[in-house]
């Protein structure tokens, strides 16, 4: 169990209607307004799924991922392609952490959204179509 849920704001149910966190003790969830009735879900268990969902998407297109990456990061040496590659090779094993609300603020106006259902299950993600401008791989 987390005491924080990682994408907050990000993350409503499959008719659009957004999650909010709230905390039962010190453990974190997304709570989903089913009629009226709050359905608290694990915000771990959610998160875990959706970085799951990311490392299947980087592996599908790892070398144009890591590339990317490495772009982005301004890097193009042996060492930060292996660290990168280290981390994505290990993203489910570390311990989730907060995402800061400048990188939510600006996945939600890309687009990002998480979809679950009342029982916390992934339903899909939405990702941009498009690439903001600048972002384009070479």
């Amino acid at each position: 169990m987390s005491t924080f849920a990682m994408f907050e704001e990000l993350v409503s149910d499959e008719t659009g209607r957004p999650a909010r966190v709230d905390w039962v003790g010190r453990e974190a969830c997304y709570v989903l307004d089913d009629s009226g009735f709050n359905r608290y879900v694990d915000a771990e268990q959610v998160d875990r799924q959706v970085l799951r969902f990311f490392k299947e998407q980087v592996d599908e297109h790892r070398h144009l991922a890591v590339r990317g990456m490495l772009q982005f990061m301004g890097k193009d040496d042996i060492f930060s392609k292996t660290e990168l590659e280290y981390q994505i090779d290990h993203m489910e094993d570390r311990g989730l952490e907060v995402l800061p609300v400048q990188v939510r603020e600006m996945l939600r106006s890309l687009g990002f959204r998480v979809v679950i259902d009342f029982h916390g299950d992934l339903v899909r993600v939405e990702l941009p179509q498009e690439l903001p401008p600048g972002w384009e791989i070479d």
